[in-house]
């Protein structure tokens, strides 16, 4: 998603480019399976999720060796890192520190000796790296500049990204919480954690309207704002185990339909 959003910033702008697109595309999911891959050997190996409730991890369950899931995760960094050197050759050489500091930090989320995801920073590490530094990123590698419509684009970009973690974080309060990881949901608590979701999936569709100012098409977001309705009532009636494993799900479908209009709304430039 925001990938899309940042291609559309760039077509508005008249400077898409398809091809740095699709390797800002393979940098961007590179990293997303890498993250999750170095997320299920860091987690195996130290036990936390003995007692996990949300989806089978392959550690964990005794699918794979964690030297397997470790060499994924490294190759899917290595996916990454080469796509983004290519961007960096033909843009700006900078963009090599970036890319080493969203690899630093995919693995340093549950991996190394302090990892920053079991100490409530999560969420703020997810709004920079799959927000901020996705959306303007591929804004810049696309127009070879910066722009202010690519840093605010990328505000709502970052909330939804953070609204997946919070709710997927909610449903693993009570085992984090006896695995000693020290998430964000963990430290708010359950109720104030079901807030802070709502907050974050709603705001986006807020956020827009003062975009619309100038890109008036973005107000079409408003369309896929009844798909956030089931994953809000469910949590906010107390949802917990399964059903949030559903209520994830159908906060992925919102953040990718809100990424597809936000991006063609950003995109036609009136």
């Amino acid at each position: 998603m925001p990938v899309l959003i940042g291609s559309g910033v760039a077509a508005g702008y008249g400077r898409f480019s398809a091809w740095r697109a699709v390797l800002a595309l393979v940098v961007a999911l590179a990293l997303q399976i890498g993250v999750n891959y170095a997320n299920d050997y860091s987690d195996g190996v130290r036990g936390s999720d003995e007692r996990r409730v949300g989806p089978v991890r392959l550690v964990a369950a005794g699918l794979a060796p964690p030297r397997q899931v470790l060499a994924a995760a490294f190759g899917c960094f290595a996916v990454a890192g080469a796509a983004g050197l290519a961007l960096a050759a033909v843009t700006s050489w900078w963009l090599v520190a970036v890319g080493a500091a969203c690899i630093a930090a995919a693995w340093f989320y549950t991996g190394g000796p302090r990892p920053y995801g079991y100490h409530g920073l999560g969420e703020v590490f997810v709004f920079a790296f799959f927000g901020v530094v996705a959306v303007a990123g591929t804004a810049y590698v696309e127009m070879s500049r910066f722009s202010w419509l690519g840093l605010v684009a990328s505000v709502p970009a970052g909330l939804l990204a953070c609204a997946l973690l919070i709710v997927n974080n909610l449903r693993d309060i009570p085992t984090d919480t006896q695995a000693g990881k020290r998430t964000l949901a963990v430290r708010l608590g359950d109720a104030r954690t079901r807030a802070g979701y709502v907050v974050a999936l709603l705001v986006p569709f807020g956020f827009v309207a003062g975009i619309a100012f100038f890109r008036p098409l973005v107000l079409i977001t408003a369309a896929t704002l009844p798909l956030a309705r089931m994953p809000i009532s469910a949590v906010r009636a107390g949802a917990s185990g399964p059903a949030l494993i559903r209520a994830l799900g159908q906060t992925g479908r919102v953040q990718l339909a809100f990424g597809i209009a936000f991006a063609i709304g950003l995109a036609v430039h009136f």
